[in-house]
């Protein structure tokens, strides 16, 4: 009999062989088997089950009478002040001298016995769940989960918002800086705007410290706060809380299920972005694609299912809900203002001056009035500061000592906008018009970056350092070139890249091309005729006075 053979496949063909007459000694020898096993195929068609081999005998036998007690004794306990295996086995050393016994022996029969005695008990097993029938566009959840990328070179957690229908699995994710309120807030109306509606029923949510200030009881009464009551009464949400801790899992089970299925096909490997809204829109992509997957043993697909049920949500509201919150600080000294431990700058005019903050999830806008002046990207944790370098160009024209050691210089590298070009270009500027008359003409090159494009300038700058032009009027007239197309496309160099080898290029003034690009001039030129006509009178004059003397 080979190794593979069933035992039923072995009786069938002993039964076979039997047929064609072979004998009972011959059947034994051609299937290796004995005369009983020949005897039981021809009689029966079935092979006799396999009998359970005999329990060994084990040193715990005397002592499973007194651990199944202790056990029956905690279906009463309250749950926190239960008998662990750890304290069963201690009671049995100290209580009843078991020395001959382990605890990996105690821990091993705990685990099968407890839950053996509460299904005797009536208590049912500990992991119970009940299949629901959810409406179309009637419920939905809403969860958070982490996840790391690297953000700009830098490995960073961020958090990934999901709301996801119940009843076609349809899922809205969103990523943030942080988990605050003002992420929950713009989640729900990314979410709400990406779908088409609003669901008319439900929306399920754990204990979030953006909607909830305090749970109340037992029961599901929460106290809310304020702004995520107002965001629901302008929204219409009905909210379902669930129950604290895991238990309050199991009862949103289809969104915690889907942040896994994101995190593990969407963010495996770690994605490496430059900023949040590439990765956002990437986000937005592998939601499309999601849309053709097909959940467990559904006909449909997510995207067949939700193409049903988008026409039974509630319409949008037509009024806009500010989703993010307002702050008014004061600049201090150093051009900056500090929002939720975290500082950013601004232009050095407003020191001193009390401004407004707009704070967003992922961005904050700086207003003077209704006017912007500044936008950053939001910093996530505390003790952070993002300084844009344009922000101080005219207190550095005044003091351009304070120049190469700046932290806004060293943000501006890092982020690239300060480039290498910059700084052979800057070098050469020093060394031809000396330390601060050279900082001062880069820092005039970095103010025409506020009205042309900083690739532009850049390329500028490599065709000025190739024609050794050093001031910063021959570097606005060859951006110029660059952007009026003049000199052919100049694609902006890359970080590292050499500039300074390559044909010599010739630089013209500023003042000969302004004036080559005057309109022409029509006038007639001028005329002294009319002079002549005065020189002829002061001639007669004199003739006249000479006749009377």
């Amino acid at each position: 009999m080979g190794n593979s053979q069933s035992k039923v496949e072995l009786y069938s063909a002993i039964r076979k062989d039997h047929l064609l007459g072979m004998s009972m000694r011959s059947l034994q020898r051609v299937h290796n088997v004995t005369w009983r096993t020949v005897r039981r195929a021809l009689d029966g068609k079935w092979p006799e089950p396999r009998k359970k081999p005999r329990q060994k005998e084990s040193r715990l036998d005397p002592y499973k009478t007194l651990i199944d007690t202790m056990l029956k004794a905690d279906l009463d306990a309250p749950p926190k002040q239960r008998h662990t295996a750890q304290r069963i086995f201690d009671r049995l050393v100290e209580g009843h001298d078991a020395r001959d016994i382990s605890y990996c022996m105690v821990r091993l029969y705990v685990k099968e016995r407890r839950k053996e005695i509460r299904r005797r008990a009536g208590v049912g097993p500990e992991a119970m769940f009940i299949p629901q029938r959810h409406l179309p566009g009637v419920e939905a959840e809403v969860d958070f989960g982490d996840v790391h990328i690297v953000l700009a070179g830098v490995p960073t957690r961020v958090y990934l918002f999901s709301l996801r229908l119940s009843y076609s699995g349809k899922a809205v994710h969103r990523v943030f800086a942080s988990c605050g309120q003002e992420a929950f807030l713009e989640g729900h109306e990314h979410a709400f705007r990406r779908l088409g509606g609003i669901p008319r029923g439900k929306i399920r949510y754990d204990n979030l410290r953006a909607a909830v200030e305090r749970v109340l009881g037992l029961g599901r009464a929460r106290l809310e706060s304020d702004r995520w009551t107002a965001f629901r009464s302008h929204w219409g949400i009905e909210a379902f809380y669930c129950r604290p801790g895991i238990e309050g899992a199991h009862e949103k089970g289809g969104v915690e299920g889907q942040i896994g299925y994101f995190r593990r096909n969407h963010f495996v490997p770690v994605p490496e972005v430059a900023s949040l809204a590439e990765l956002n829109e990437l986000v937005d992509r592998w939601d499309l694609q999601d849309e053709g997957r097909r959940l467990r043993s559904r006909t449909r697909t997510i995207g067949e299912s939700f193409a049903h049920e988008q026409p039974l949500l509630r319409p949008l509201p037509t009024e806009v809900f500010e989703t993010g919150r307002w702050f008014t600080p004061r600049v201090n000294r150093f051009g900056q203002i500090t929002v939720r431990s975290n500082t950013y700058s601004v232009p050095v005019r407003f020191i001193g001056r009390q401004l407004r903050v707009l704070l967003h999830a992922n961005d904050l806008v700086v207003y003077e009035g209704r006017t912007e002046v500044a936008r950053h990207e939001r910093l996530s944790g505390r003790g952070g500061s993002r300084l844009v370098l344009d922000h101080y160009l005219e207190a550095l024209l005044r003091k351009p000592g304070a120049f190469p050691g700046s932290t806004p210089l060293e943000q501006a590298r890092s982020a690239g906008r300060f480039t290498p070009v910059h700084d052979r270009w800057w070098a050469a500027a020093c060394a031809a018009h000396g330390d601060a008359a050279g900082t001062r003409a880069l820092i005039e090159v970095l103010l025409l970056a506020r009205h042309m494009e900083h690739e532009h300038v850049v390329a500028g700058l490599a065709a000025a350092i190739r024609a050794g032009a050093l001031t910063a009027d021959a570097v606005a007239l060859e951006a110029r070139k660059a952007a009026e197309g003049d000199a052919g496309e100049l694609p902006a160099p890359a970080p590292g890249t050499a500039h300074a080898e390559g044909p010599a290029a010739t630089v013209t003034s500023l003042a000969d091309w302004r004036l080559s690009h005057l309109p022409p001039d029509n006038r007639p030129l001028p005329s002294v005729a009319q002079y002549d006509q005065l020189l002829h009178r002061r001639g007669r004059r004199a003739e006249i006075e000479k006749e009377g003397s």
